[in-house]
């Protein structure tokens, strides 16, 4: 049993910015595994499904980023899932637009998302992360700032291909998870 969570900011206007390229990939993944309708619970929006053999629980944490972290811990503490078998999607301003790494563990990189879960759970979950692009500006608004029409099609392919790999995931584990991404690189600008 795994809890995969995707974060974002609730709202309209945060819809297609580069801080909910989780929220896009959770989408990606409630419409092509079929999940069940998102309840309200937990602080968010959870549905329930299955990727290969086992059984997920898609978490759209609401309670904007900073808080993500309490919506995490409530749901994996009721379903009694450990951190292991969390999986956190996320954007990163540290990797050039599109470019995916997963990993499990690790630090933070100043994305408070993280840290929040960091403080929940323990860093010791899996982590897909999408490439956002650094700022050339402040961070703040970068990552709240909307994707031009050229580099949406270029997160909408990482969202694509992360949604693939969370299923090399599940089935096979973080290490296989990171070859698959290796071999379906997206070539942003």
């Amino acid at each position: 049993m795994f809890l995969l969570v995707g974060l974002g900011n609730p709202g309209t206007e945060y819809q297609n910015t580069r801080h909910n390229v989780g929220f896009m990939a959770a989408d990606e993944i409630f419409s092509r595994y079929r999940f069940s309708p998102f309840k309200s619970k937990f602080d968010g929006l959870i549905a329930e499904g299955q990727i290969g053999r086992e059984k997920v629980f898609l978490l759209k944490p609401q309670t904007f980023m900073n808080l993500s972290g309490n919506s995490v811990v409530k749901a994996a503490l009721f379903y009694k899932i450990l951190p292991e078998n969390v999986i956190v999607i996320h954007d990163d301003i540290d990797l050039s637009l599109g470019q995916l790494r997963a990993k499990i563990g690790g630090g933070n990189g100043g994305h408070n998302g993280l840290k929040s879960i960091d403080a929940a759970i323990t860093p010791q979950y899996n982590r897909i992360r999408i490439g956002v692009g650094r700022p050339q500006k402040e961070v703040i608004d970068y990552v709240l700032g909307h994707f031009s029409k050229a580099d949406m099609q270029i997160i909408e392919k990482a969202v694509d291909i992360s949604t693939q790999a969370v299923e090399v995931l599940i089935e096979n584990g973080i290490e296989s998870c990171s070859n698959f991404i290796g071999m379906n690189k997206i070539l942003s600008k």
